[in-house]
């Protein structure tokens, strides 16, 4: 049975690598899982989510000193200009209601040579939904955009990004895991 736990492995283990010795913004951190990961190997880690739960659920949990979270939208941060060496928004860019105005943001806060890791969950070619997200749909879970894997690469290359690296992990939800610059 696919579980989702070899996506986040995989995702742990290459963020962390690429991390190392940066310092890092992670947007919709969600509970900071992924933060919490990467922290040991940063430089520093800021992780913000704009939902203020998501913020007091991660702060509860025991977290690195190099490791700060605050509520913020990825749409209008209040961080400086080319700050951080690297941005992460993970399984985000797709409930975004305008996904473009966050790029906009990760490229003014990134350093010059700094790499966005920007991985998300996709969709089939054609529309078609697996289990997952079927069952998502039937609880009223409900995504702003719903790209398949080429979609999302175009989105992204549309909006001023170049991938260098790409793969596709397997899961309940596959995902595409992408590092842009």
């Amino acid at each position: 049975m696919r579980t989702q736990k070899n996506i986040y492995d995989y995702l742990y283990a290459r963020i962390g690598e690429v991390a190392k010795g940066k310092i890092v913004l992670e947007l919709a951190t969600g509970p900071g899982m992924i933060a919490r990961h990467i922290a040991p190997a940063a430089k520093s880690v800021v992780a913000t989510d704009f939902a203020p739960k998501m913020i007091e659920t991660a702060l509860k949990a025991k977290n690195p000193d190099n490791l700060s979270f605050e509520v913020a939208d990825a749409t209008s941060l209040r961080f400086e200009d080319n700050f951080f060496d690297v941005v992460v928004i993970a399984n985000a860019l797709h409930i975004i209601p305008n996904p473009e105005k966050a790029l906009e943001e990760i490229r003014r806060v990134l350093k010059d040579g700094g790499l966005l890791i920007a991985p998300n969950f996709f969709f089939r070619e054609g529309g078609k939904k697996n289990l997952w997200q079927k069952f998502l749909s039937l609880v009223g879970i409900r995504f702003a955009h719903e790209w398949t894997e080429k979609e999302y690469k175009a989105f992204l290359e549309s909006n001023g990004w170049k991938i260098k690296m790409d793969r596709v992990i397997k899961g309940r939800i596959d995902l595409i895991y992408v590092e842009c610059a």
